[in-house]
């Protein structure tokens, strides 16, 4: 069936290719990455909500943030994307820089929870992709910084369906991704939606009429 799917859709365009072979060449957890099927949602999520500025918490290699770039309507328009990690930098940008859509990206090191009240600045679209244990204080953070009807959307969600093991239930990463689905649901100031794509993705809409 991942066959028939993959070859049913847009294809990967050759550079990202390279970047998801790269990646599982010479990094540990190369699954981190979003890899075709995400990154051609990521695409036209962005492309659907036309959003001007987006918001990544994680960026790892820089594949989701260049899919989300390629469906920006405009080159004024710009993905900023935090990595906590300094030791992926060297592998990273050179990979942003060197796209065809890097020129859209704002690749910025540092632990967004400090960086993005440092920036100041207001987000139309969210991907939450950081430490899992930080994925409500993260989801907070991006209401604080979206305009009214933002989407934000995590990776993630459903955890390699840890979420529902209980073997896994006292681990820490889990803990913190049925903290976050559990405040999510019963958050009225968002619409919200689990999709069973690859490790759970959860989409949700800020509601104009419950402003944080």
């Amino acid at each position: 069936m991942d066959g028939y799917i993959l070859s049913h859709m847009e294809p990967e365009s050759d550079y990202l290719y390279r970047l998801w072979r790269t990646a599982h060449l010479r990094l540990m957890n190369p699954r981190m990455s979003s890899g075709h099927v995400q990154g051609r949602l990521l695409k036209m999520l962005v492309a659907m909500a036309r959003p001007h500025r987006i918001l990544e918490i994680g960026t790892y290699v820089g594949y989701s943030a260049l899919c989300m770039a390629e469906g920006l309507q405009s080159d004024e328009d710009r993905v900023v994307t935090i990595e906590i990690n300094d030791e992926l930098e060297d592998f990273t940008r050179p990979w942003i820089d060197g796209s065809p859509f890097g020129h859209r990206v704002q690749f910025v090191i540092g632990d967004a929870l400090q960086v993005v009240p440092a920036l100041g600045e207001t987000y139309d679209f969210v991907y939450i992709d950081g430490d899992k244990r930080q994925y409500s204080a993260y989801y907070d953070l991006a209401l604080r910084y979206t305009t009214p009807d933002a989407f934000i959307v995590a990776d993630n969600t459903l955890w390699d369906g840890h979420v529902t093991d209980e073997a896994y239930a006292h681990e820490h990463r889990t803990e913190g991704i049925n903290a976050f689905n559990a405040y999510v649901a019963a958050d009225p100031r968002v619409e919200t939606l689990i999709l069973p794509i690859r490790d759970g993705l959860t989409i949700m809409r800020k509601k104009t009429e419950n402003l944080c």
